[in-house]
């Protein structure tokens, strides 16, 4: 086998092989006996059937498996003496062997560009100070007990109000039909929380237990169903019930209740928790102003497959965003094409991050080990309730270490950066909404 070595580009490669004859016959030879001893063919005992009759009736797939298996070989092996590690799937170009000829065949892959590092130990970065600020411990304080809100049946005949939760049934109606899909049997919201449409609520509002009532209602033309979206309708609904939620009182019996002694342990853990969350929000934001000042002093071409990789995860968080939030892509008015197109800066940013800190991984001699990647993927397998061998054997075949490693990389290279940085204190912004 031979091979020749072509750049395309700054980030691409291209390899043209060439294979002789002898190998051809061989790797052919090599599948035939393989599958003689495997198939069973009509007339001869099994491994005694001729070469031949073997190769005449399994001859597609003979050659698809010979073809196949000796190209993994060779490039196994030439990437192996080029040194080179590809960024993106390798394009194979083949078509398949002939018996008696040389093989002649291609394969083309991306890989990371070459970035003259600039000196990344001891830049000078600003870190936002970390302190305890009580009115956020409070509020969090605050939706604990908001969470742990019992809820009552209210037995005085009313109309509901905002902080009530209504238990109702409706149905949106197309003439006397209801629309399927778009309607719920003792369905309870929380008025006054936007967790419905403002008409919705103000109907229900409008009804005490027991009532019916009906609205016409316009819904929003980023609406999930986009049967309705941006049209009127008529809903139909019956209050049953209203319920109130009674917040209880912070003690040390609900501080048992959640795992801690009393009231002043439950506050400490919650001061420390903040305290730990904030902190790791402000190393981030002064980590990605250290990278974007590295990165200002160097210039590299991207992958075009790294970005669109990195685009197809976003667009992937946007799509999953959007389904917990009841909607879908669909209701953003924009085509895939579109909000790609508004992305993709983004996705360059994030692939030029990347890159950056690979290269300096790779020159301080950082690497990833088996386990590292194994707690990782347990992590995610505990998170999402996933089986962990089957969530490690779907990444393997997906092809998903690889990516899965170098991000780890990168964030290691990210750690020592900012291990080597001369980080400066300064005070504190004040949380929005506090």
């Amino acid at each position: 086998m031979e091979y020749k070595l072509e750049d395309i580009s700054p980030v691409a490669k291209k390899v043209l092989v060439t294979v002789p004859t002898e190998e051809v016959n061989g790797a052919l030879a090599a599948t035939i006996a393989m599958y003689k001893v495997k198939v069973d063919i009509h007339g001869f005992r099994k491994g005694k059937a001729p070469a031949s009759v073997v190769e005449q009736q399994f001859r597609k797939q003979i050659y698809g498996e010979a073809t196949t298996d000796l190209i993994n070989v060779h490039i196994n092996e030439i990437l192996a003496e080029i040194k080179l590690s590809p960024l993106s799937k390798i394009d194979v170009d083949a078509e398949e062997f002939v018996r008696d000829q040389d093989f002649i065949y291609s394969f083309s892959f991306e890989l990371a560009p070459p970035i003259d590092l600039p000196e990344y130990v001891g830049v000078k970065v600003e870190e936002e100070k970390t302190e305890a600020d009580p009115k956020v411990v409070t509020k969090v304080e605050e939706r604990i007990l908001d969470n742990m809100a019992e809820v009552k049946i209210i037995e005085e005949v009313r109309q509901p109000r905002d902080g009530d939760v209504a238990t109702v049934t409706f149905g949106v109606y197309e003439g006397d039909t209801i629309l399927d899909g778009i309607q719920a049997e003792n369905f309870e919201m929380t008025l006054g929380q936007q967790q419905a449409l403002p008409e919705f609520e103000a109907l229900v509002k409008g009804l005490k237990q027991g009532e019916s009532g009906e609205k016409d209602v316009e819904f929003p033309a980023d609406f999930i169903n986009t049967r309705l979206a941006g049209k009127k309708a008529l809903i139909k609904a019956t209050l049953h019930a209203i319920k109130e939620r009674k917040v209880p009182e912070m003690t040390d019996e609900l501080a048992k209740k959640v795992g801690y002694d009393d009231v002043t342990k439950l506050r400490t853990a919650l001061a420390e928790s903040y305290l730990a969350n904030r902190k790791n929000l402000h190393k981030s934001a002064a980590q990605k102003k250290l990278v974007d000042s590295l990165l200002a002093q160097v210039s590299f071409p991207l992958p075009p497959s790294l970005v669109e990789s990195r685009l197809d995860m976003l667009i992937s968080e946007l799509a999953e965003s959007l389904e917990r939030r009841g909607k879908s892509i669909e209701s953003l008015g924009k085509t895939r094409e579109q909000l790609r197109a508004e992305s993709r800066e983004r996705a360059e940013d994030m692939a030029r991050t990347e890159l950056f800190l690979l290269a300096v991984a790779s020159k301080e001699g950082l690497a990833v080990s088996p386990q590292e990647i194994d707690a990782v993927l347990k992590r995610v397998s505990d998170q999402s309730g996933q089986n962990f061998f089957e969530l490690k054997r779907y990444y393997e075949e997906s092809g998903m270490v690889v990516p899965l490693k170098d991000r780890i990389l990168a964030d290691k290279a990210m750690d020592f950066i900012y291990s080597k940085a001369e980080v400066v204190e300064i005070p504190a912004k004040e949380e929005a909404g506090v």
